[in-house]
């Protein structure tokens, strides 16, 4: 049951590149959702296998779910930023085209954002592999974290949810990796505060070919997003660098 105040509209923003395999499995995981007013954005970035056949079948099942296509490949930020200049709703909710979501997921976080008056939330998630099956990994959050929090803490991006209504759209600059970590620290700069759900919503889903190599990238990204476009000083993108290294090896290690 729906207990969700107003019944606004919530704009679910998901850039699509040669999805064919998981697309269809994340799509139903919003359709099943016991939240029916939203509407799906997805954007194809120019894909090579049958992600826009897909997309255009689905789009003629359900007016709901909306597509469009880039000129040419273009990476995600740019998909993800058409698909937020498509966004009607109130709310805009994010999920990429290989994770899931609970099918309570959207009614949890709007009540949870509703009751409480907090317009920038997030939620703990799950692992999943290739096949959909639970790695028994669980990926907790922090009840609420500051700007300084969120530097160190980013949440997973299939849970996030902001109140588009209230704080505008964000969009995000054009960088291959965590361009989805840089518009929370936009958002973050606005609203003060990202609040939690300590309870786990969706599933993140790990791929298993070409994960080790993906770190050496994200200590990268993670250099240029500090010094580049946050201007941290140097001490502390070098704290917060060594802060992130510490966390991933010990949480290797746990592993």
């Amino acid at each position: 049951m729906n207990n969700v105040r107003e019944n606004p509209l919530v704009s679910i923003i998901m850039p699509a590149y040669n999805s064919k395999k998981y697309l269809e499995e994340a799509i139903h995981s919003v359709i099943k959702q016991t939240y029916k007013n939203w509407e799906l954005l997805i954007v194809d970035d120019c894909s090579k296998d049958n992600t826009l056949e897909i997309l255009k079948n689905y789009s003629s099942q359900d007016h709901r779910i909306k597509y469009s296509t880039l000129e040419e490949n273009s990476g995600p930020a740019v998909a993800r930023n058409q698909a937020i200049d498509m966004a009607n709703g109130s709310y805009i909710a994010f999920l990429d085209s290989d994770d899931l979501w609970f099918e309570n997921k959207l009614e949890k976080q709007l009540i949870f954002m509703q009751k409480n008056d907090y317009n920038f939330t997030c939620t703990i998630y799950t692992k999943i592999d290739e096949n959909s099956q639970s790695l028994n990994q669980t990926i907790n959050t922090i009840e609420c974290r500051d700007y300084w929090g969120l530097l160190k803490n980013c949440p997973g991006n299939s849970t996030v949810i902001y109140n588009a209504e209230k704080l505008g759209k964000f969009k995000t600059p054009d960088i291959k990796k965590r361009n989805d970590y840089v518009m929370w620290l936009q958002i973050i700069k606005k609203e003060k505060f990202l609040y939690g759900i300590p309870e786990p919503l969706s599933s993140h889903r790990v791929h298993s070919e070409g994960i080790s190599s993906n770190k050496a990238d994200l200590i990268k990204y993670h250099w240029t997003i500090y010094r580049d476009i946050e201007r941290l000083s140097v001490f502390q993108s070098v704290y917060l660098m060594f802060y992130w290294v510490s966390k991933t090896l010990l949480k290797n290690n746990k592993s």
